[in-house]
C-alpha cells in the first residue's frame, strides 16, 4: 500500500445527493453515494440509505470504519470489482467487525469474497432496496466485474474518467470489448471508478485529439476541481463518449493520431485501442 493524502469524503454530485442527480430512477432507500479517498489516489464508494451502507472496493478499512462511525451507518454489504490489493485491502478489517456479504468475481481468488458472482448475475441488497447487474469486463484483470443499476456503474479499474485501466492480465481485445460494453449503457449513467486519474487522462486525450473542444473545456474544469481539492468523479457516460479517447476509437482524428504514433496502418478499432493503450503506457 502507498501512503497518501488525508482521508476525505465527498457526497456524489458536488454536494448534491444522488437522488437529486438521478431523479426518477428509483434508488429507494439508497439515496446518497459518497466517494471516500484512500491510499494515494483510490476512491472507495459508499452508498447509504436509512442508516445502512453498501461499500464498494474498500482498499483500506480505517477510512471506511471512520466514515461509517461519523455518519452513524451500518454496513449491509461489500462489492468488489477485482482482486488488486488497493481494492480489497480493507475487507478483512470490515469482516472482523461486521457479519456482511462480500460480493466479488468468482473467476478471481479473493479470500474475503463469500458471495462469488459472474457475468449476468444480479446482486440484491434488500436493506437499501438495490438491484445491481454484474457485468464481466475483463482486461485490467482477467475476472474483473462491474456493477450496474439505478443509473450508476461501479467500474473499478476498467473505465476511468477520461481513460481506462492498464492491461495487467487481459488483452487489448478483451479490454476494448469491455469498454464497448460499458459505453453501450445509457448516456445518463454515472461512472463511479476506482482512482483519481482524470487530469492526466484528459491531458493525454488532448494530445490524441487536440481539436476536441469539449475535451479542452473538460480538462479546464477538471483542473479547477483538483485545485479546489474536490473529486472529478463521478462522470457521465455521455461525457466519456465525447471526451475519452478509449471510447472514441472510431473517430477519424483519434485513429489518425494512433496510426501516427504506431507508425503503421490500423485497420480496426481494436487495433486503434491497442495503440492508444500502448501510447499511454509509454508515457508512464
Amino acid at each position: 500500500m502507498v501512503p497518501g493524502h488525508p482521508m476525505q469524503d465527498h457526497t456524489m454530485g458536488n454536494d448534491r445527493t444522488l437522488r437529486e442527480s438521478l431523479d426518477g430512477v428509483g434508488f429507494a432507500l439508497m439515496d446518497t453515494i459518497h466517494a471516500i479517498t484512500a491510499l494515494y489516489d483510490n476512491y472507495i464508494w459508499v452508498a447509504e440509505g436509512d442508516g445502512r451502507a453498501l461499500v464498494v472496493d474498500p482498499g483500506e478499512g480505517a477510512p471506511v470504519t471512520a466514515f461509517l462511525e461519523r455518519h452513524g451507518l451500518t454496513p449491509v454489504g461489500v462489492l468488489i470489482t477485482h482482486h488488486h490489493h488497493d481494492h480489497v485491502g480493507g475487507v478483512e478489517e470490515l469482516l472482523e467487525r461486521f457479519d456482511i456479504p462480500v460480493f466479488g468475481p468468482a473467476a478471481e481468488r479473493i479470500a474475503s469474497v463469500n458471495r462469488p458472482v459472474t457475468d449476468g448475475d444480479t446482486v440484491e441488497i434488500e436493506a437499501i432496496d438495490a438491484r445491481l447487474a454484474v457485468l464481466g469486463v475483463p482486461g485490467h484483470t482477467q475476472g474483473h466485474v462491474a456493477y450496474h443499476g439505478h443509473g450508476v456503474v461501479f467500474s473499478g479499474d476498467t473505465l476511468f474518467a477520461g481513460g481506462c485501466g492498464r492491461l495487467f492480465e487481459g488483452t487489448a481485445a478483451e479490454m476494448h470489448r469491455s469498454l464497448q460494453r460499458l459505453a453501450a449503457l445509457p448516456d445518463e449513467t454515472r461512472i463511479c471508478c476506482g482512482h483519481e486519474y482524470t487530469v492526466k487522462n484528459l491531458e493525454f486525450g488532448l494530445r490524441v485529439e487536440p481539436g476536441n473542444q469539449a475535451l479542452a473545456r473538460r480538462l479546464e474544469t477538471t483542473r479547477r476541481l483538483r485545485d479546489e481539492g474536490r473529486p472529478t468523479v463521478p462522470s457521465l457516460l455521455a461525457e466519456e463518449r465525447a471526451t475519452n479517447p478509449f471510447l472514441r476509437t472510431g473517430v477519424a482524428e483519434v485513429a489518425r493520431a494512433a496510426q501516427a504514433w504506431a507508425g503503421r496502418s490500423l485497420d480496426h478499432e481494436e487495433e486503434v485501442f491497442a495503440a492508444l493503450r500502448a501510447w499511454k503506457d509509454s508515457e508512464g
